[in-house]
């Protein structure tokens, strides 16, 4: 095997990170995941998760963990109600029937981040993942890279995958290609307990999904296992608008005022989410790659998951593409019918640049029709189709 004898170093600890380390483990390979949180419950994973049957679910099934995933999902998470600004429901899947289930091309269960996370760590070898492991450069030194860490440690590897993200510091010795705005900034936010601290969207979730829509403007959020919920306002601003609007992101009544001011048209429903003090709004602007982009192979580093193929969010195509990239490039890498390293990681990056470059103009056309002035009328349109 063209890994034998070789170690590797996947940088970052996410869904696809961890799912490749399990992929090869299982083939017998040599793996250390580094990951810059100081440990697994660091920070507070984000919002739930839906899993495709030809992807995440795929990379499951092949690392044997659909049992522990059947164990973690959560049924009815994924029920959806399309609301206009004033929280009048239009489409409610509440109202249905659940018909769906495992083996169901169209079926995506929903899990949480933090639960995924967990079972992916369960399943690997003890110390696989080295956490405080904040990556700050790399040095090639001919057959191997030398990585240092901002803890002051530094190893020695023969190949390094890159899972770290939309900032990663990977990226840049694969390529040069740099993103570019998609015209979209979301303002991210969680409300623990929102039975208690945000009642009204608590009763508006029922547990699963809502997306709002409104002079081109979006309210999207999604309950969590704990009891919180995960919130996102999406609108059409300039790239530095949030460097440049003045708003103390920590303070939610600045946002408030914000809200009130530029969602004028919305139902003062909608500002329950701003009561709750004790956790920061994330202003992020919403970055894609070129979707024709291509670089040549190397024979010891690639990237995966949002390092290789950043897009926004409105597809729900992210981490079942990071968790597909690891399975493709697990394949690659162990296959016999590859006779070298370098043309194993140009098979894999052949395949996922075909990918990306139809997934990515599908969100990158979502994000648009999402925030247009008839996104209500073209989501029940589009619904209809399926229903």
């Amino acid at each position: 095997m063209l890994l034998d004898n070789k170690q590797v170093a996947i940088i970052g600890g996410g869904p696809g990170g961890l799912t490749l380390a399990r992929l090869l483990q299982q083939k017998g390979v040599n793996v250390k995941v580094y990951e810059r949180d100081i440990n697994s419950t660091q920070r507070v994973q984000g919002g739930t998760l839906d899993l495709h049957a030809e992807s995440g679910l795929a990379a499951l099934e092949k690392a044997g963990l659909m049992d522990a995933f059947k164990a973690n999902y959560r049924p009815g998470n994924d029920r959806l109600r399309i609301l206009d600004e004033n929280a009048e429901i239009f489409f409610d899947e509440h109202l249905e029937e659940a018909t769906r289930d495992f083996g169901d091309e169209h079926f995506r269960p929903e899990i949480d981040r933090g639960p995924l996370r967990n079972l992916l760590l369960d399943s690997l070898q003890p110390d696989t993942v080295v956490w405080d492991s904040h990556i700050i450069s790399l040095e090639n030194s001919g057959a191997k890279w030398k990585i240092i860490f901002k803890n002051g440690n530094t190893v020695t590897t023969d190949i390094i995958i890159g899972s770290d993200g939309a900032n990663s510091k990977i990226r840049p010795f694969v390529t040069s290609i740099k993103p570019f705005y998609s015209g979209v900034t979301i303002l991210e936010k969680n409300v623990p307990d929102a039975e208690k601290n945000a009642p009204k969207i608590h009763n508006l979730l029922k547990g699963g999904k809502i997306m709002s829509f409104g002079d081109s403007q979006t309210v999207s959020g999604s309950a969590k296992g704990d009891g919180g919920i995960d919130f996102y306002i999406g609108f059409k601003t300039d790239a530095e608008w949030y460097r440049n609007c003045q708003i103390d992101f920590k303070n939610s009544k600045q946002v408030l005022d914000w809200f009130k001011q530029e969602y004028s048209k919305w139902n003062d429903v909608w500002y329950e989410l701003f009561e709750y003090e004790n956790s920061s709004f994330t202003p992020r602007p919403l970055y894609c790659m070129p979707l024709d982009q291509f670089w040549e192979a190397q024979s010891n580093i690639t990237i995966i998951g949002d390092a290789a193929h950043l897009m926004p969010p409105y597809a729900g195509e992210g981490v079942n593409m990071a968790m597909l990239d690891a399975l493709q490039l697990s394949e690659s890498l162990t296959s016999e019918n590859n006779t070298d390293l370098k043309s194993a990681i140009a098979q894999y990056e052949k395949q996922m640049f075909e990918r990306f470059a139809i997934v990515g103009k599908e969100t990158m056309d979502n994000t648009e029709w999402m925030h247009a002035p008839d996104a209500l009328k073209n989501m029940l349109e589009m619904i209809n189709q399926f229903h």
